[in-house]
């Protein structure tokens, strides 16, 4: 399996990766300047593990996974996958998905949940269904996309206790 625990060594793959994907605006909610530093810790340091999918040597991927909420929230789970841009379409997200649910299980989590799925994001969207996981909420307008204005955010989730 070319996927594997991301090591502090990687983060040096793994930024350009998340720098692309993030000053593009396209996907995630983070501010397109992050800086490196606060891109590590959000990647690296504040979940609860970082993989990397790597081949040949080369990272092409990476996903975390972390708690989604405290306290009576805490047995559903929540990920973040990146692919690099000359991986796309090579079946490296369809991998970590499925990886990520796998170590969620073998780590106690009954649920996953994607809390802010750009719905103009119909590559992802596409997969997290086919991977099993439903829309359960949608947020009008909640999401600017720097190109296509306000469009929606989806809510996805998906029960993994006896799945």
């Amino acid at each position: 399996m070319p996927i594997r625990p991301a090591t502090e060594t990687d983060w040096s793959a793994i930024w350009p990766i998340f720098q692309e994907i993030v000053q593009a605006g396209e996907t995630y909610a983070y501010e397109p300047g992050t800086s490196q530093v606060q891109a590590h810790s959000l990647w690296m340091e504040l979940p609860r593990q970082t993989f990397v999918y790597e081949q040949d040597g080369r990272i092409l991927g990476s996903y975390y996974l972390k708690t989604n909420q405290a306290g009576p929230g805490s047995h559903v789970c929540n990920c973040g996958y990146m692919v690099a841009s000359q991986a796309r379409g090579l079946g490296v997200a369809s991998a970590m998905c499925e990886h990520s649910q796998q170590i969620a299980r073998e780590l106690g989590y009954l649920a996953m949940q994607f809390n802010f799925v750009a719905s103009s994001n119909s590559g992802a969207v596409h997969l997290w269904s086919k991977l099993g996981f439903a829309t359960v909420g949608r947020l009008p307008r909640a999401f600017r996309h720097p190109k296509l204005g306000l469009v929606d955010a989806l809510v996805m989730y998906k029960w993994l206790a006896n799945a």
